[in-house]
């Protein structure tokens, strides 16, 4: 199969052939995952036990899916990856906010689960080998992953879909199969001597409910339309095309982090969820674990590192695909090797969720509430303005840039940095919600109402005095 040519330009309608079955499945296959089922930990190594963590988990990923899905209609309609798609918000050039979000979002996820994926290679490795479970070993793994990663994403979207189509049937009977392996040890109880992280029990469920299962619909904000562009909507009604987004996104995210709260109530991971997920786990499974962290790691991390490349290509619109992909694979490897060895991994796990989702947000509605306003109208010739390193156009407004959807995006981000509480950082604004993370809500409200508030330039700059009305107006 050759390797995808196409960065974040319009994609033609010849070559818009994938559908609703296909969606579900990069949704599904992508995320049976490590780096996904690691956020089933969260709710017990926070204190919980297994009911209020399964809770926490099927609230957060349900709100956050309601906000997340709308958004594969944009690229639905626009053809092209939803940072370019909120030029139609941000301006040309203010659509790099997008493309910074994802790239952050991308980049952190990557990471995570060549971590994750590449601890649990080398204690499966220890205990199936006796090879020592040391940092050599570890760096070694998280090389190879890393290396089938870039392999994956630089080949594209057609290689990680099929991929994912085979991911989604061989790791559910890999999951199952756990299921039964770490049964005969499950407790209901949270481990011994976890307390609750915030000192009582609703505050942490409501911080397990962001971070564990809020986080997960989230980190799609910006990928989703990397796989809705290939969608055509003459063939596809943006209704069943919803739908299946949806669907994909709860099935795909549930069936691993509720495996990973399982897998952590039976193994007693308190602080730590490689090392006990290993520890515990039957001789007989410890192959079917070294496939589900090598296989699986590969699958959500290419598709994560396959949209990196996309954002890097619109942030430097010279650079291609490939050579972009390659270089966010670097990065992330050695985000992956300081993280591993330097870093507490639910405290950076926990801080980076809450960050980028307080980030993250207020783009997002931002982005929605243009949806609305235009009803799926784009002109998606415009929105490539920018990657042709020229001017002007239906979205130019002040120099490329939207100043009311800017400043609307700094003020929830603002206000959402403001009412975080992480391990590492807790904002000025918390004494205001006592003490409960409320940065999605507020960071969604601050940024969407500020937006709806201001006052918007119809008309962008390339448009005045010509006598004639732009593709879409919105803010």
């Amino acid at each position: 199969m050759p390797i995808e040519q196409r960065g974040v330009d319009t994609i033609p309608e010849e070559e818009r052939t994938s559908g609703p079955r296909d969606l579900m499945s990069i949704l599904l296959g992508s995320n049976l995952c490590l780096g996904v089922i690691v956020f089933g930990w969260l709710p017990p190594s926070f204190g919980l036990g297994l009911w209020p963590s399964v809770t926490a988990i099927v609230t957060g990923t349900v709100v956050g899916i309601a906000f997340t899905a709308p958004l594969a209609l944009v690229s639905l309609r626009t053809a092209t990856n939803l940072s370019t798609s909120s030029g139609a918000q941000f301006g040309v050039r203010g659509r790099l906010i997008g493309s910074i979000v994802g790239l952050l979002l991308a980049l952190g996820y990557t990471a995570l689960t060549l971590w994750i994926g590449g601890d649990v290679m080398a204690g499966a490795l220890a205990r199936l080998t006796g090879l020592p479970d040391g940092t050599a070993t570890r760096t070694a793994m998280y090389g190879l992953l890393a290396a089938g990663t870039v392999v994956a994403a630089v080949f594209g979207y057609r290689v990680l879909l099929r991929m994912s189509k085979v991911l989604s049937m061989v790791m559910v009977l890999l999951l199952a199969v756990g299921v039964a392996a770490y049964a005969p040890d499950i407790t209901t109880a949270a481990p011994p001597d976890v307390p609750y992280l915030l000192g009582s029990f609703w505050p942490t469920w409501l911080l397990a409910a962001v971070a564990a299962g809020l986080s997960g619909p989230v980190a799609f904000i910006t990928l989703l339309g990397d796989y809705t562009r290939y969608v055509s909507p003459r063939r596809h009604r943006p209704r069943t095309v919803l739908w299946a987004t949806a669907a994909g996104l709860l099935v795909g995210l549930l069936v691993p982090q509720l495996f990973g709260t399982w897998t952590a109530l039976a193994a007693r991971a308190g602080t730590d969820y490689a090392g006990p997920l290993v520890a515990a786990a039957p001789f007989w499974y410890l192959l079917p674990l070294l496939v589900v962290a090598a296989a699986g790691s590969v699958g959500n991390a290419g598709l994560m590192l396959y949209s990196m490349g996309l954002d890097l290509d619109a942030i430097v619109p010279r650079a291609t695909r490939t050579r972009a992909t390659v270089i966010a694979a670097a990065v992330a490897t050695a985000f992956v090797l300081v993280g591993s060895f330097a870093w507490d991994v639910q405290s950076a796990m926990t801080s980076f969720v809450l960050l980028l989702t307080a980030i993250g947000t207020p783009w997002a509605v931002i982005t929605l509430i243009g949806y609305v306003r235009c009803r799926g109208s784009y002109d998606a010739d415009a929105l490539q303005v920018f990657n042709r390193r020229s001017h002007g156009g239906a979205y130019w407004y002040s120099g490329g840039w939207n100043l009311s959807a800017v400043v609307s995006w700094a003020v929830g981000t603002a206000v959402g940095l403001a009412a975080v509480t992480t391990p590492v950082y807790e904002g000025p604004l918390l004494t205001l919600t006592g003490g409960v993370d409320c940065s999605f809500v507020l960071s969604g409200l601050a940024g969407g109402l500020t937006y709806a508030i201001l006052p918007g330039r119809r008309r962008p700059d390339s448009e005045v005095g010509q006598g004639r009305e732009p593709a879409l107006m919105s803010n």
